[in-house]
């Protein structure tokens, strides 16, 4: 099989994780590393023994794939100029900075039939994997709690951290949004740093999902209410709990409890990431977080963040 000729875009604290992957992949060949600081560019090529770009407009329509690790601003136009020049393209989340720009790489993709997958890599944890998808839940609680980053703090908090959460609630409810109630406020940046959603589905489910980037813990959880069951997510140490009700008596016509619980080893969720897009690639299959699905994601929590502006507090 030929070797898809890939590049990375943006060689910054993720995009050298994602050259690393590239570059131990069989069915690729890394061909190249952007970046506009020349020097980072340099470092990681050399690593990697591909060469060094510090515009990306030289490898239009000289390479297969490529991923988009980019500062969310330049998602849009760095995806679609790959993808008008033929590329698939894996983007880092959020997809876009607006819906209407999400709209146009998609239909881009759909047109000249290339993959687009959104970096949502809490998907792809071993925890949310196993995870029964079957029963449709009533109440979804989740909390993603993180201590200060100055890194990430060109977006608010919703945008930042709460977005895994609404990607993987939205695709567990898989129904359309009735409502939004949402509270914030700004702490040590000017975006909102702290937040809470409400969301309620058109099938009664409701969702109440909480982030916060100015925590003392870390903090990735997420509980679901099910008719028969129970289910707890423990994203940060990989940790499924599930309890449901059994066909004995615990006390006089109140039903036994049964729980399990699995621990999953520390798993490398970038390397599956890319390996399910070098995947589709080959077959044509769709990923896990298609462009669609990451559209939706980006319109939810565009929504939250305009409630949570000073004219709806």
């Amino acid at each position: 099989m030929i070797k898809l000729k890939c590049a990375v875009i943006g060689t910054g604290y993720l995009g050298k994780f994602h050259a690393e992957k590239y570059a131990t992949l069989p069915d690729c060949d890394l061909v190249a590393v952007v970046d506009i600081n020349e020097e980072t560019a340099q470092t990681i090529a050399q690593q990697h023994g591909a060469k060094a770009f510090t515009d990306y407009t030289s490898l239009l329509g000289h390479v297969d794939a490529v991923s988009i690790v980019v500062p969310t601003t330049l998602h849009y136009q760095v995806a679609k100029d790959f993808l008008n020049a033929g590329a698939h393209v894996l983007i880092e989340k959020p997809i876009t900075t607006t819906v209407e720009q999400a709209d146009e790489l998609i239909a881009i993709a759909k047109e000249k039939n290339l993959i687009l997958q959104v970096g949502h890599l809490e998907r792809f944890n071993p925890a949310v994997l196993a995870l029964d998808k079957d029963e449709k839940p009533l109440f979804i609680e989740s909390h993603r709690l993180a201590p200060f980053n100055p890194r990430a703090n060109d977006v608010s908090v919703v945008l930042d951290l709460m977005i895994h959460d609404i990607d993987i609630i939205l695709a567990l409810v898989n129904c359309e949004v009735e409502r939004i109630d949402a509270s914030g406020t700004p702490v040590l940046t000017k975006g909102t740093d702290i937040a809470n959603a409400r969301i309620t589905f058109k099938n009664g489910c409701v969702a109440n999902v909480t982030a916060s980037r100015i925590s003392m813990k870390l903090e990735r959880k997420m509980r679901l209410f099910r008719p028969s069951s129970y289910a707890s997510v423990d994203f940060q140490n990989r940790i499924l709990q599930k309890y449901r009700t059994g066909e004995k008596e615990m006390f006089p016509n109140v039903p036994e409890i049964i729980s399990e619980e699995a621990i999953f080893e520390t798993s490398d969720a970038l390397m599956a990431e890319i390996e399910q897009f070098v995947s589709c690639i080959q077959t044509g299959e769709q990923p896990l977080v298609t462009g669609d699905a990451a559209r939706r994601a980006l319109a939810t929590a565009i929504q939250i963040t305009q409630l949570l502006e000073p004219s709806h507090q």
